[in-house]
């Protein structure tokens, strides 16, 4: 018998455990760097907008009404263009049937802003310096006495005021001017209308001059009660290097009054 059998057996071995310390708080160290931030992912850039169609240039590019308007107005226009250009080849165009059937259409229309005038190629050219004056009588306050306004040169005016002038006025330079001469076409030398254009010359002409003084601050003195109009007119003189004889005298021709 084996000698092993005669010792007792030997209790089982428990197994080790491991000692397990328990952590001890340690208060936080300060770290020498500052932390480093969580990297930041960029915004999402804003997708730019679809292709806008670009606009019509004209009147394509407006709205319908505002087509419809503007295709009305271009077509007055153009009416009135025509119109005019139509009346006033009548005017200037030989006597034919349509200007003799339409004679008083085409002289109301014209007469007297856009009356035609050729003198410049006439052979015979003006030898004269006629110059318009106009004269008022105010009334400062109301039923008090009237106050007389001196002559004024108003063709003076108009030559002063075209004169050095690059764009000189088509209105200065002929309205004044025209008016006088449609003034005298149509009056006899007592200042009586001839025809039925002296009473439309007359009107014009008194436009023209309560116009003016309206211009020059004459109605800020008073009520304009009347004016009066005259002209003075004198001779070109010879040139030095010739014999003529001319008569360089100023002659005036003065008109009635006129009631404003």
């Amino acid at each position: 018998m084996d000698s092993n059998e005669r010792e007792p057996a030997e209790e089982a071995v428990p197994p080790v455990v491991p000692l397990v310390v328990p952590p001890v708080d340690r208060p936080a160290v300060p770290s020498a760097r500052p932390p480093v931030d969580p990297p930041v992912e960029p915004a999402a850039e804003p997708r730019p907008p679809g292709p806008v169609a670009p606009r019509a240039p004209g009147i394509a590019g407006l709205s319908a009404p505002y087509r419809v308007v503007a295709a009305l107005a271009l077509a007055a226009v153009g009416l009135a263009a025509c119109g005019h250009l139509a009346l006033v080849f009548l005017h200037v165009a030989p006597s034919n049937t349509v200007s003799k059937q339409h004679a008083q259409t085409v002289d109301d229309w014209i007469y007297p802003e856009f009356e035609q005038n050729w003198k410049l190629f006439a052979p015979n050219p003006l030898q004269q310096n006629i110059a318009v004056e106009v004269r008022a009588e105010v009334r400062p306050d109301l039923g008090g006495e009237l106050v007389s306004v001196g002559w004024r040169d108003l063709s003076a005016e108009d030559g002063a005021a075209i004169r050095h002038s690059l764009l000189p006025s088509h209105t200065r330079q002929n309205e004044l001017r025209r008016a006088w001469d449609f003034f005298t076409g149509s009056h006899d030398e007592d200042n009586k209308p001839i025809g039925e254009r002296g009473e439309l010359s007359e009107q014009y002409l008194r436009r023209i001059a309560l116009s003016r003084l309206a211009d020059d601050g004459t109605g800020l003195r008073g009520e304009i009660v009347r004016i009066q109009l005259r002209s003075a007119t004198r001779a070109v003189a010879a040139p030095p290097w010739s014999d003529e004889k001319t008569d360089t005298e100023t002659y005036y021709r003065e008109l009635p009054w006129w009631t404003v």
